[in-house]
């Protein structure tokens, strides 16, 4: 068992070894399909573990010797969060389990939030409260990653968190293994808005309050964004057809 635990984390060792061994058998379920999330009370705190599933015969060897795992990459990477100032859940340790020639799974842990909302729900349900104010501060959220050059590849509906606190809007970014820290294009910065959601209006919203931040006109980043959203949901598209088909050859 390979483990690093934050210096400014309150766990032990011992308890941080504890909680993985309990994992399979223990805990609450918050998530299960290709990785698993559970939720653990230690110390009269609620922590959030994610357990990676061990991986293809490839990636077995590459996490082993050349590549850091998804694991790793989430703990250091929430660590660069928030050393520039973005929200994420707080970073407590992560875990791997090795054999002299292979990967095997891994774990990310995590304080859990409790929050108010995800992106997810603004897509779902345009009538919400402050709607139009939470998506302006969302992009306004974005616009700031970008100029921290921070490119969250992950930038997809589920994975900003939004919480209220004192009448303001907080947004904290979840899976984070993939990640790149460099200056942004403006087409790099276009195109990270095209997973969000398929709904015109909601780019075109977007696409305003980006605009007044960058001092660009709202056309021009309408266009671009649009553009790559579109992009995105005919690959999604194509994904399902191929899908379908594959299923009715059986």
């Amino acid at each position: 068992m390979n483990y690093r635990i934050n210096e400014q984390s309150i766990f032990s060792e011992s308890e941080i070894k504890d909680l993985i061994h309990r994992f399979s058998n223990s805990g609450s379920s918050l998530h299960k399909g290709r990785n698993e999330i559970k939720i653990f009370r230690l110390n009269d705190r609620d922590i959030n573990v994610k357990a990676f599933r061990i991986p293809n015969l490839v990636n077995k060897f590459a996490y082993r010797f050349i590549r850091k795992s998804k694991a790793q990459r989430s703990f250091e990477y929430a660590n660069k969060l928030l050393k520039r100032g973005i929200n994420t859940p707080f970073p407590i340790a992560y875990v791997e389990h090795k054999t002299n020639f292979a990967f095997l799974e891994s774990y990310y842990i995590s304080e859990h939030l409790e929050v108010d909302l995800t992106y997810r729900d603004l897509v779902k349900n345009n009538n919400l409260p402050d709607y139009e104010r939470i998506l302006r501060e969302f992009t306004a959220f974005t616009f700031e990653l970008h100029e921290k050059e921070i490119e969250f590849l992950d930038h997809s509906p589920g994975n900003t968190l939004i919480r209220k606190e004192n009448g303001k809007y907080q947004f904290f970014l979840v899976d984070l293994n993939r990640m790149n820290f460099k200056a942004l294009s403006f087409e790099e910065r276009m195109k990270n808005f095209s997973r969000l959601t398929p709904q015109k209006k909601m780019v075109r919203m977007m696409a305003n309050e980006y605009a007044r931040l960058a001092d660009k006109t709202e056309e021009e980043v309408f266009q671009k964004m649009w553009f790559y959203t579109e992009q995105f949901q005919e690959k999604i598209r194509r994904k399902k057809k191929l899908k379908s088909i594959l299923k009715n050859k059986k």
